[in-house]
């Protein structure tokens, strides 16, 4: 057995493929399927999600109070007042912003933007940024991406006379701010998409103000929606589609030089700006003010975007050298008890914009929710961020205990928090309390959702390129991944320090090759025989103008038990098998073995026979003296991995049995000379007889065994009066009878006879002692 990273979820089918059938529809049975997982039934609707059209945008005018917007911009326009447009520091808010403030500038407007910066200000409209403001003339403020929940703020620009319009689309809260205007889908009742980005509100906004529809502003709306994981469904997707269109061939300068940088070619798809473009982006405002971000994304001048680039992919390295010393911190001086349900971690001088993402990587890594916060010393706070698991709620379980915070938000997977230092310990407490009530140590696993298992001759190339048509993927149309279970035919460790893995999968006609990044240690831990369970996304891995379906593994496992062959081997290191299962025991013949890591359990077999619980690795390290005593351990334990690790310096099993004739020769001889100096006699015997020293000492023991001689000082007396005895009477003769049917079974069979006979051990209840059939 091999146990999955993550709990693996298999998608459930919406409706059936008949009704595709019954549509005369030439998509493959794999691609109905995804359809139908995403809630597509009909021929019209796959038609409309397999090809995007602006057309089927909404109209703006659907959102509440965009009119009552629109008009005061114009009368602000008209009137030359000066207009602030207030944004986010992240890729959604600076992208926002940048579409915006372009709308305005082309409508000839007065106006400029503000972005807070996250260290000095937080998120968000602040009461000293609106009065600075007011100082230098604004007259009208719009929000993008941000301001739904400023009701003080709200106020206070009332108070200065600063009409405010708030465009957003993070949740509402009960009470609202009192604006001129509110564009918020989830606050227009009629608008029927409520899932834009703070970018699409804006674009919205954009082309209400500009009376048509402004397709020059869709690359910077693909990057918003695509880096704020909004649901990639409805106007999103269609938004995402065309904007990535555009990034593939934009003009805009600062794009052009932020590819170049990023060495983006080709068709821009969402992991480009998933993965290169939103990322970059976002290090500005993690780092420094965001102001830097959107003066990228406006300017026009090549030269002066290559040099704005040079610096944010500058920010960018150094956030990723930031996150590395702190994550590396963590892990070397913070204590992190992996017993506990949750991980809170504090400390001083850390840099707030990256903890988000230190906290994601403590997640993946340890599998339970983790805290990190840094301490203010001055002020006795602890503020930083959260990320959780699949399986628990982070911001309901901290709103139970929201007593111990001064400032909290978030969602169910991620939030943001201030606390007093003196309540950071307080909060673990609580959390850890929480969190080992609610879950099993099963649930502390991540999720992977699989959308099909497939056969090897299912992947092809053409399936490959028709799953692109699902594209752009994202939240809600997940990029899909697929199960595969078969016997690999190559395992191969990749890499300086082998730390990637290379699988191969073959039938009589077909062939997949599977890639696992990071996990070259998991080699060790797949048997020849095992069927593999893989989990990933399918590619097309090409080479020297050859191309080949592969799967990019995510995770795998093994159901069955499985047999680790190492017989023949001096030295086997035990330590790379700890870590996949916790209860592992060794069984010895005669003496504990001294290099067996802590951890270990040593018993020998006659100890074993007297376990009853499962066991989940068990290595055999000395062949048993009776193979039904191995036969009842392994019935009762029932391992998920047996290493087998014999090694027989002297074979019984190879070595001459003595034959009955041979008995009644060497007896013969006794009875002759009724005195037999085997000092004397032994070379002359052997080179007679051509026998071991072994077997003839063996014979000898038997003899004295069942008393037929007696042996003193190497001396060999007949017993001239014995009773009459069967030679397998004899311990000595059972034994080594035993040990020859023990090295037959468990040390010269075959794998696949090993693997058969653990297997009959494992279903059988009831042993019958195998008859001896050696003898006289």
């Amino acid at each position: 057995m091999l146990r999955s990273k993550a709990n693996w979820k298999f998608a459930k089918q919406n409706g059936t493929t008949q009704q595709w059938l019954d549509d005369g529809t030439e998509l493959s049975p794999v691609i109905q399927e995804l359809l139908l997982q995403r809630g597509i039934q009909t021929m019209e609707e796959a038609h409309s999600f397999l090809n995007p059209s602006i057309e089927n945008l909404i109209d703006p005018l659907q959102l509440s109070a965009i009119d009552i917007a629109t008009e005061r911009v114009h009368q602000a326009i008209k009137a030359n007042e000066k207009i602030l447009v207030f944004g986010d520091y992240d890729a959604d808010g600076v992208s926002s912003t940048t579409v915006l403030i372009q709308a305005l500038q082309e409508l000839g407007a007065d106006c400029d933007f503000y972005i807070p910066n996250r260290f000095t200000e937080g998120y968000g409209p602040n009461e000293l940024a609106f009065r600075a403001a007011y100082e230098n003339g604004y007259t009208l403020i719009i929000t993008v991406d941000t301001g739904i929940a400023s009701v003080h703020e709200a106020a206070v620009a009332k108070e200065l006379g600063i009409d405010l319009i708030i465009t957003d689309h993070h949740e509402p809260q009960e009470e609202l701010p009192d604006a001129v205007a509110i564009i918020h889908p989830k606050c227009s009742p009629n608008y029927p998409f409520k899932e834009l980005a703070g970018v699409g509100v804006a674009f919205k906004f954009a082309q209400s103000l500009l009376g048509y529809f402004p397709e020059q502003f869709l690359d910077l709306v693909a990057i918003g929606t695509i880096a704020d994981l909004v649901p990639l469904e409805s106007e999103n997707r269609i938004l995402a589609y065309y904007g990535l269109r555009q990034i593939s061939v934009t003009k805009r300068a600062g794009l052009v030089a932020l590819k170049k940088l990023c060495n983006m070619e080709g068709n821009t798809t969402e992991e480009d700006v998933g993965f290169l473009i939103g990322p970059r982006l976002n290090a500005v405002g993690r780092l420094q003010d965001a102001d830097l971000a959107v003066q990228l994304l406006m300017t026009a001048d090549k030269d002066e975007a290559e040099e704005l680039a040079k610096i944010v992919e500058s920010l960018n390295q150094e956030r990723q050298k930031i996150v590395a010393t702190i994550v590396k911190e963590v892990e070397e001086t913070v204590q992190i008890d992996t017993n506990k349900g949750v991980i809170v971690v504090a400390k001083e001088g850390w840099n707030e914009g990256v903890l988000g993402i230190v906290a994601s990587s403590l997640v993946r890594k340890y599998d339970r929710p983790a805290i990190v916060l840094r301490i203010n010393e001055e002020n006795g706070t602890a503020k930083g961020s959260a990320r959780s698991i699949p399986a628990f709620d982070l911001f309901q379980n901290c709103m139970n205990v929201k007593e111990l915070f001064t400032h909290f938000g978030g969602h169910s997977q991620a939030a943001g928090m201030t606390l007093q230092v003196e309540n950071v310990s307080k909060l673990e407490q609580a959390l850890d309390a929480i969190i080992q009530e609610q879950l099993t140590p099963d649930e502390f696993k991540q999720e992977i959702y699989i959308s099909k298992s497939l056969e090897i001759e299912d992947i092809n190339e053409a399936l490959i390129e028709e799953m692109k048509h699902l594209a752009p993927f994202g939240m809600a149309n997940p990029k899909p991944k697929f199960h595969i279970k078969h016997q690999p035919t190559e395992i191969r460790q990749l890499g300086n320090m082998k730390k990637h893995l290379k699988l191969m999968f073959k039938n009589q006609a077909s062939s997949v090759e599977g890639i696992a990044f990071g996990m070259g240690d998991l080699a060790a831990h797949i048997s020849p025989s095992a069927k593999l369970s893989v989990v990933g996304e399918l590619g097309i891995n090409e080479w020297n103008g050859i191309r080949k379906p592969q799967i990019i593994i995510e995770d795998m496992r093994i159901d069955d038990w499985q047999l680790f062959d190492h017989r023949g081997k001096k030295q086997i290191d035990f330590s790379i098998y700890m870590n996949q299962f916790e209860k592992h025991l060794l069984l010895y013949t005669h003496q504990e073995h001294d290099k067996a890591p802590t951890g270990i359990t040593q018993l020998s077999y006659e100890q074993a026979i007297k376990v009853s619980e499962q066991v989940e690795v068990l290595y055999l390290t000395d062949l048993p003296s009776d193979l039904d005593d191995l036969k009842t351990i392994i019935h009762k334990v029932k391992p998920l991995c047996i290493h087998v690790c014999f090694y027989v310096e002297h074979s019984v099993y190879l070595s001459h049995f003595p034959s009955r004739e041979d008995f009644k020769w060497l007896y013969s001889l006794i009875w002759k000379r009724e005195k037999l100096d085997l000092g004397q006699e032994q070379q002359k015997i052997l080179q007679a007889k051509g026998w071991s020293r072994d077997s003839l000492l063996f014979m000898l023991n038997v003899f004295s065994e069942l008393e037929f001689v007696k042996i003193k000082d190497g001396i060999i007396h007949l017993n001239k009066s014995p009773q009459k005895k069967d030679l397998q009477e004899a311990i000595v003769y059972q034994n080594r009878v035993k040990q020859g049917k023990v090295e037959k079974a468990l040390y010269y069979a075959t794998y696949d006879e090993l693997v058969n006979w653990f297997n009959e051990c494992m279903g059988q209840t009831d042993y019958l002692k195998e008859e001896v059939t050696h003898g006289l």
